[in-house]
C-alpha cells in the first residue's frame, strides 16, 4: 500500500511543522550539494524557519554575496540600493526620536523653556507630575520591599534568639528540699517565689512560676505538670 498524497498546506500543529521542515530542509540541502558536484553549479541557499534559526548552503568555490552580485549584473537590477534607502529612512527616523528626547529631558531640566508657550508648558507639567508618581510609586514599592525583608529578618533573629535562651535555662528535676536540709520535722521552709523552665517526670520542658510555702517534711517530692 502506497503512502497517501500530503496536502500542500501550512501545518498547524507547531512540533509537526518544525519536524517536517527539518526533514525536509536537509533534503533540500543534500539536493543542493548534488548540483554543486555534479553539475559545478554555483548554489547559494538561504532558509529561516518560523523559530527564527538560520541556515544557509554555499557552493565552496564562492560566497553568497559573489552569487548576489552577479545576479544584479545579470538581471540588471540593484538590491542594495533599496535596501540602503531603507536603512537611511530607518537611521533618519532613529535620529529625530533621539533629538526629540533629548530635548524632553533639557526641558523636564529647566533648559529651553523660552520658546514654549503656554500650551506646552501645561503638557510639560503634566508629563514631570506623571513621571513624579511614577517615581513615587517605585519608591514606595521599593522601600515596602526591603521593610518586609527587614521584618522577616528580625523575626528570625528573634526566635533564635528565643531558642538560644530556653537552651541557656537551668533545668531542674520535680525535687525539692527544704532549707533545713532535711533535718527532722522542723517548720522552716521556702517562702520565696521561684520560676524558670523545668523538665517534668516525662521530659518535658516546661515554663512555670511557683512559690513555696513552709513544710514540715524533710523531703519533698512534687511532679510538676
Amino acid at each position: 500500500m502506497g503512502r497517501g498524497k500530503i496536502e500542500i498546506k501550512k501545518i498547524e500543529n507547531s512540533t509537526n511543522r518544525q519536524v517536517t521542515y527539518s526533514k525536509r530542509r536537509n533534503g533540500i540541502l543534500k539536493k543542493a550539494h548534488e548540483l554543486t558536484v555534479l553539475c559545478d553549479a554555483k548554489v547559494s541557499l538561504i532558509m529561516v524557519s518560523g523559530t527564527r534559526r538560520f541556515q544557509e548552503y554555499t557552493s565552496p568555490t564562492t560566497t553568497t554575496k559573489q552569487i548576489i552580485d552577479q545576479y544584479q549584473t545579470t538581471a540588471g537590477v540593484d538590491l542594495w540600493s533599496s535596501h540602503f534607502e531603507k536603512m537611511q529612512e530607518n537611521l533618519k527616523r532613529l535620529k529625530e526620536v533621539n533629538s526629540r528626547l533629548k530635548r524632553d529631558i533639557r526641558q523636564r531640566m529647566g533648559e529651553e523653556l523660552n520658546d514654549l508657550d503656554m500650551k506646552q508648558l501645561c503638557s510639560l507639567q503634566e508629563k514631570m507630575l506623571d513621571a513624579l508618581t511614577a517615581i513615587r510609586g517605585r519608591k514606595y514599592h521599593v522601600i515596602k520591599n526591603q521593610t518586609n525583608t527587614y521584618n522577616k529578618k528580625v523575626k528570625s533573629l528573634e526566635q533564635r534568639h528565643g531558642r538560644l535562651l530556653f537552651d541557656m535555662e537551668p533545668r531542674f528535676e520535680g525535687m525539692i528540699l527544704d532549707n533545713n536540709g532535711g533535718g527532722g520535722g522542723g517548720g522552716g521552709g521556702y517562702t520565696t517565689a521561684c520560676g524558670g523552665t523545668f523538665v517534668d517526670g516525662d521530659g518535658v520542658p516546661n515554663m512555670y512560676g511557683f512559690a513555696m510555702q513552709p513544710r514540715h517534711h524533710d523531703l519533698q517530692h512534687f511532679r510538676l505538670a
